[in-house]
This record gives C-alpha cells, sequence and structure tokens, in this order.
C-alpha cells in the first residue's frame, strides 16, 4: 500500500531491540517518526541513528517518540547497537523494529523494487498524536537524513496545527509566520495576533511567530 498525508498510520506488533513492540501503545499520544534504514552495519545509517540517540532532549520536549527499522533480526541490530554507540559516542534509547518477515515494510511501502528487492528505503514518517501521516520523505541510500529539517517540520506542524498559519520557505522556530489567506476578518485577526502583520500582498501577510503551546 502508499500512504499518503491524512491516512491513518496502519498499527502492528513486532520483534525489535527492546522487545515486542505494539506501535500504537509505543505512541500513545506522543508524535512518532518512524524511520527506515537498508541494513544494519552500513556506515550511513550508523550516522543517523547515532545522531537520532542524541537528539533525545529535542524530541521529548516536542513530545515525538522515535523508532526505527529494517529487516535484519534483533541479533543483529543488539550487534550493530554496540557500534552505534562506540563509534558516535552515544548511546541507542530508542527500539529498532526487527521486520524480518517485512510485515511493517510491507504496510508502510518500505520496500521499493527498483532500488532493492528485499532491503528498505531510507524513508521517514512523521505521524501525529491522532495517528494520521503528516509527512513522508524518501531518500537514496546514498544520502543521510538531516533530522534537523525533521524537527523543523516538526515545529511547523505542532505550530500550524494550533494556529491559523502557515511557515515560509526555509522558516526555523522564531522567525516570522504568514496568516492563512482563508483568514479575512480583521477583528479576529487582531485578536489572534497582537503584535499586528504586514501585508506584502492581499494572500501575503507575515506576522511574529505565536508561541507553541
Amino acid at each position: 500500500m502508499t500512504l499518503r498525508l491524512g491516512d491513518i498510520a496502519p498499527d502492528f506488533q513486532q520483534d525489535s531491540s527492546l522487545g515486542t513492540i505494539h506501535f500504537y501503545d509505543f505512541l500513545g499520544e506522543h508524535w512518532g517518526i518512524l524511520f527506515s534504514h537498508p541494513a544494519d552495519y552500513t556506515p550511513v545509517c550508523t550516522t543517523e541513528l547515532g545522531f537520532t540517540a542524541k537528539l533525545k532532549d529535542e524530541f521529548e520536549k516536542r513530545g515525538v517518540k522515535a523508532i526505527a527499522l529494517s529487516v535484519d533480526d534483533v541479533e543483529s541490530h543488539h550487534g550493530w547497537i554496540k557500534d552505534i554507540n562506540e563509534t558516535q559516542q552515544t548511546e541507542v534509547n530508542f527500539p529498532i523494529i526487527a521486520d524480518h518477515d517485512r510485515k511493517v515494510s510491507t504496510l508502510y511501502d518500505f520496500i521499493h523494487p527498483n532500488a532493492s528487492e528485499t532491503s528498505t528505503v531510507r524513508s521517514v514518517v512523521i505521524i501525529a498524536p491522532n495517528k494520521k501521516v503528516r509527512l513522508t520523505l524518501t531518500y537514496p541510500a546514498s544520502t543521510g537524513r538531516n533530522f534537523n529539517e525533521i524537527l523543523r517540520v516538526i515545529d511547523s506542524l505542532q505550530l500550524t496545527d494550533q494556529h491559523k498559519v502557515a511557515t515560509p520557505a526555509n522558516w526555523q522556530h522564531g522567525d516570522d509566520v504568514v496568516i492563512v489567506p482563508a483568514l479575512k476578518d480583521e477583528a479576529e485577526i487582531a485578536q489572534r495576533f497582537p503584535k499586528g502583520y504586514t501585508a506584502v500582498k492581499p494572500y501575503l501577510r507575515f506576522t511574529a511567530q505565536p508561541e507553541i503551546h
């Protein structure tokens, strides 16, 4: 199946480096990042999972849980985690799914036959607390993911879920945002954005970023 934005992320139960994972129970009311990697003991993935571990505090303050996946077995994961901890100077602090029967990979369309018929591609799925898919990204095997960009997207999603704004190109937390074009009532705009706004065009109105609660 192909997951699209707004779809309900499939639930599953599968083995992992931290024991059996029931995905919805694992997520609870948190945001989730599910990311697949082609194989254990590979260089790019080693750096990615190490960097993910170092982002623990950033994920926690945003209410996010990370979980990785490949088709390797649990024993392989445990051996590789030792290498990640050693080479990346960290401690892997999230589960790695051992998708040996490719059940989860099939649910999330992580195997792309034109890339490989056996291993998963380098994909990311961001899932909201209501279990809806909010972002999907797929990278080529040769290119490591930018986890700072993933954090940026989460900040944008959490902000725009709370306020009638959108985030412009290259936006970072704290930058000005744009008021959504559908919001036209000036009294409501004044109430929602007490610092005012700058109209470049009637449909392009910049305002200071509201707080994310």
